[in-house]
């Protein structure tokens, strides 16, 4: 074996060619004009598995994984129980790869079956896919499925507050189909709710609403369920998973469409993923649903058996059938997410979803009393704007010198906000901690 990546032996490579009739690798690749050919890979000489371990060590040393942690956006600092990894890594999970002979997958399926019953019964829905990519593409996938669902509409309403993420991608997804997409402006951090609902007309097939908003901001929209629905509309509404436990669900405000990143669901931040897509729908639109939805039947003795019940991709059926090219769905992130909520319960969620709302209004209220600070007076659950007399990011810069992350500059997406801050509160942060945020934000403003 020359090395643990390239194990052919020279023998190896000369069978090979021989088998296939050629002389050498030169004439492999000859096919390949010259100048399309890689001329250097630019890789450093190997290492030793003792030297490309220190060299790991020394790069990972770099990342700032210390701060406390106040930034949020869709992405949370929450507290993972160690049963969850300890159950998502034994062996019969962790080297399962995607059910392909789903028959012979009966405990990877009755896994994403039991997470499809878990999160229709958190989100107040009557179905739910086996989980995609991440929350952004769930609710692009959710457009296109409204589309599906409603024929011969070309337009879609989107809220300027939904997190503007999620909004670049539904806009990569629309930008060659022909669709329409039409925003509509914030209202000091809320929906503008009179232009949206005079907006709303039998050429859009959806509405698209998040809740609490990308800057916070609780509301119900229940109203706008129904001024959708009376054009003929769809609802689109992406939720925050950890909120369900106090605020109502998107079934209870009759949307149509539900979405959410499930990453707050036991699922370490990790640098940007792996995350989770849930996707989850009224029934009577399952067969415009993208991916795949898992499903109970019994085999021929009676027992209890999982199935791939619908798999609408083009690797499945034919291309024009097909609802989604996504191929695959996340199965490991949606077994943690079904472990995170299965541990946690019912009485759990509410009461965890209760702290973090306390915890929030705490650090609202400590920093409310700093002097040149403004803080919008809309409802919120775990996360909040501060308005700043200075540019927020240099704000972030130097609390982040003291240890604090202190949220996320608003200026990154909208840049007429470059003095406000968006401030996330989690389960795990403390008085003392909350205390400290205060302290240092008040002594940066003097």
């Amino acid at each position: 074996m020359r090395n643990s990546y390239t194990p052919h032996t020279e023998q190896d490579v000369k069978s090979m060619l021989d088998t296939i009739g050629v002389g050498s690798i030169e004439e492999l690749f000859s096919p390949i004009p010259r100048e399309l050919r890689v001329k250097s890979f630019n890789l450093a000489p190997g290492l030793s598995e003792f030297d490309a371990l220190n060299k790991m060590q020394s790069l990972s040393a770099r990342n700032n994984t210390q701060d406390v942690q106040f930034m949020g956006g869709g992405f949370y600092d929450h507290f993972i129980p160690a049963t969850a990894d300890a159950l998502a890594s034994r062996g019969d999970f962790y080297t399962a790869y995607t059910p392909y002979q789903p028959e012979a997958s009966q405990g990877t399926l009755q896994a994403l079956y039991e997470y499809q019953t878990s999160v229709c019964n958190l989100f107040g829905m009557d179905v739910s896919n086996a989980s995609l990519y991440d929350g952004g593409t769930a609710l692009a996938e959710a457009v296109l499925m409204a589309f599906r669902a409603t024929r011969n509409r070309d337009t879609v309403l989107i809220d300027a507050n939904v997190n503007p993420l999620y909004r670049d991608i539904v806009k990569s997804y629309l930008s060659p189909l022909g669709f329409k997409i039409k925003e509509i402006a914030s209202n000091d951090y809320q929906l503008n709710r009179k232009e949206l609902i005079s907006a709303i007309d039998e050429q859009v097939a959806s509405v698209v609403l998040q809740n609490p908003n990308f800057f916070g901001t609780v509301d119900d929209y229940t109203d706008i369920a129904d001024a959708s629905h009376s054009k003929g509309a769809l609802m689109i509404l992406s939720a925050y998973p950890l909120s369900l436990g106090l605020l109502k669900s998107p079934g209870e405000m009759n949307a149509d469409i539900a979405t959410a990143e499930g990453q707050s669901l036991g699922l370490p931040l990790s640098f940007g993923g792996p995350y989770l897509g849930i996707l989850t729908a009224n029934e009577k639109y399952i067969r415009s649903m993208p991916g795949r939805i898992v499903g109970r039947t019994v085999d021929k003795d009676g027992n209890d058996a999982f199935v791939l019940t619908l798999q609408p991709r083009e690797q499945h059926i034919r291309r024009e059938k097909a609802t989604s090219n996504i191929c695959s769905n996340q199965g490991l992130c949606a077994l943690r997410a079904l472990i995170y909520m299965s541990l946690i319960g019912r009485g759990g969620l509410k009461e965890l979803s209760k702290t973090i709302y306390d915890k929030t209004q705490y650090a609202k209220k400590a920093l409310a009393g700093i002097k040149s600070l403004k803080i919008p007076e809309t409802p919120c659950f775990n996360e909040f704007v501060i308005e700043l007399p200075g540019d927020a990011g240099q704000f972030r810069d130097a609390l982040s010198k003291k240890g604090i992350s202190a949220g996320i500059p608003l200026g990154t997406f909208y840049p007429a906000m470059k003095n406000r801050l968006l401030v996330a509160v989690t389960e795990k942060r403390t008085r003392e901690e909350i205390d400290a945020l205060a302290a240092a934000i008040r002594e940066a403003v003097l």
